[in-house]
């Protein structure tokens, strides 16, 4: 076996050696909503930090329409812990592209 090679535990899911800064933990939260859902991210409109990591608000297209602002749009909130694993997700809110929020 060549001793150059990296050790397979080296992978992406392996333990991170600090906590994530928030635009990591948005980026990690993205990658693995994406790889357990079918639909791709297309932005992040929130991350909050709590005891056990942090809570990212990820938003995804989930149907796209003609014209584009019919298309309807869902928001996930994601947790990850402290090294950036998934923790847990659902969907908190499903949208038109278009629509105002509610203030």
């Amino acid at each position: 076996m060549a001793e150059g090679k990296p050790h397979p535990s080296s992978t992406k899911t392996s333990p991170r050696s600090r906590p994530p800064r928030p635009a990591e933990a948005a980026r990690y939260a993205c990658e693995q909503l994406a790889s357990l859902i079918v639909h791709e991210p297309e932005g992040v409109s929130g991350v909050t930090r709590d005891e056990d990591g942090w809570v990212v608000s990820v938003d995804v297209l989930e149907v796209a329409r003609i014209p584009d602002t019919t298309s309807l749009l869902a928001t996930y909130e994601v947790r990850v812990d402290q090294r950036g694993e998934l923790q847990e997700y659902r969907r908190v809110r499903r949208y038109r592209r278009g629509a105002a929020d509610d203030c």
